[in-house]
């Protein structure tokens, strides 16, 4: 499935204001995912292997490293656990890096919110509006991480640039 995200992270230091000023909203709650994200060796773009009690899937994607709300080209492959597949990708291409993190994930229509605790990285939230279609464009996508952020009262300094592989790697 190719997808096209407008998406921001950022860092908090208190993810329960914002859930609560998110559940104000009524979103959909599609539960809580302790998620581990192999990152691979790639050329190009990221490469992540997703295990989680919720959601399973290869993701390959490419964003730029900027600090604020972006655009984000997603191929994503949903499947079921299968330790095979982690097989291949460890031997074909080396893992980058593992990223551990308990995920509370919400959706408000199109809108995915993502309340991350990272081990090693600290607390942070994502927000996605996702375009599966191409019926909605990137300038609604645009408007909709916009009007999140500006509920969530993110500062420029909150916005993180980098994903969190790339956080991890800083780290060690």
């Amino acid at each position: 499935m190719t997808i096209m995200n407008f998406e921001f992270k950022a860092r908090t230091n208190d993810l329960d204001r914002l859930e609560k000023k998110l559940l104000a909203l009524n979103p959909l709650f599609i539960g809580e995912d302790h998620q581990t994200d192999t990152y691979f060796n790639v050329p190009a773009g990221r490469l992540k292997l997703r295990e989680g009690n919720i959601e399973n899937a290869l993701i390959y994607y490419e964003r730029a490293n900027t600090a604020d709300a972006k655009q984000s080209d997603v191929l994503l492959y949903k499947h079921t656990p299968d330790k095979m597949l982690k097989d291949i990708l460890v031997r074909s291409n080396g893992i980058k890096v593992v990223v551990e993190k308990k995920r509370k994930i919400f959706f408000i229509d199109n809108v995915k919110f993502h309340f991350d605790t990272i081990r090693g990285l600290g607390t942070f939230v994502e927000v996605e509006a996702i375009d599966t279609t191409g019926n909605i464009g990137i300038e609604r996508l645009k408007k909709q991480c916009s009007e999140y952020a500006a509920l969530f009262e993110i500062k420029d300094s909150d916005y993180i640039a980098l994903s969190y592989s790339d956080l991890m790697l800083m780290q060690s």
